[in-house]
């Protein structure tokens, strides 16, 4: 008996070992792993401390011994930092806010509503995800410009507003609702629309959720279409602003570029801390299955 009881108790040290073993290299892939993200941003902070000088030499400079805070403080004087930022925001908002609105009414009627030809249109949403969007820029341009919206927020934020990806994770997040709610509704008396906006909505939280810092997040970034669609400098938006600084200086002053690109990525990067746990949760809710 008891040299049963000794061969039990081996294995389970042998099996609690082998665990601890396997934790322990878990650990420490991902902390590893976390040291190669993390280390891009910290040489962007050391290197927008730095002089030119020390970013273009080599060997390069890990610490830049003196920091240069003042290269925050240059930032300002070669942009209209304050314009451009309520720029990005305001195109931001716009597009997230239709965004919001376009795809989940679009999803909803390809979700639950019967209408001629849904499949069909539906696979045509789709195949807008397949068409690279430089195909977009002429047309785009064209629109804006017959409109008069060159140069205007509203010529920036419009091609934003809709988007066949917000539709597609809209779609699947009220498929995943279960049926009952959408009858419950109708046999109350309720149309499409009120058990759209009254019911079904609210219950969307976690895939709008996700939507909308996927928008704020592509809306932040976008470079091709403000470059094309704004010339005047106080009316580009952040992303814009700061690809003109490479242009104006034959030699790029590298640590103006990464002060501002910080000061630019500071205030979507807080956003994102924030929601970071409502996105995965919404984006693994919505069903992308």
């Amino acid at each position: 008996m008891s040299s049963a009881v000794d061969i039990r108790g081996a294995g389970m040290r042998a099996k609690g070992s082998r665990a601890w073993i396997g934790t322990g290299a878990t650990h420490v892939v991902l902390i590893v792993a976390s040291v190669f993200m993390i280390f891009p941003f910290v040489w962007q902070i050391l290197m927008s401390l730095s002089t030119n000088a020390q970013v273009t030499s080599v060997p390069p400079t890990v610490w830049p011994g003196t920091l240069h805070w003042e290269n925050f403080a240059h930032v300002f004087d070669q942009l209209p930092f304050l314009n451009q930022l309520w720029v990005s925001v305001a195109v931001t908002i716009i597009r997230t806010v239709g965004q919001l609105l376009l795809c989940s009414m679009a999803g909803y009627a390809f979700a639950r509503m019967d209408f001629p030809f849904k499949r069909t249109i539906f696979g045509l949403v789709l195949a807008i995800l397949m068409v690279p969007p430089q195909v977009y820029l002429l047309p785009q341009y064209q629109i804006v410009q017959g409109l008069g919206w060159l140069n205007t927020i509203a010529g920036i934020a419009a091609p934003g507003i809709f988007s066949a990806f917000g539709t597609f994770l809209m779609r699947q997040f009220f498929l995943g609702l279960p049926d009952e709610l959408a009858e419950a509704a109708r046999l109350d008396g309720a149309n499409h629309f009120q058990t759209f906006w009254k019911v079904m909505l609210p219950l969307a939280k976690p895939g709008l959720s996700a939507l909308a810092i996927i928008t704020v997040l592509a809306s932040w970034n976008d470079l091709l279409w403000p470059l094309i669609v704004a010339t005047d400098s106080t009316q580009m938006p952040l992303s814009a602003g700061i690809a003109t600084l490479t242009s104006q200086r034959s030699i790029p002053d590298y640590p103006l570029l990464l002060a501002a690109s910080l000061l630019a990525m500071a205030p979507v990067l807080i956003l994102f801390l924030i929601m970071q746990k409502r996105v995965i949760d919404g984006i693994a809710f919505s069903g992308m299955k």
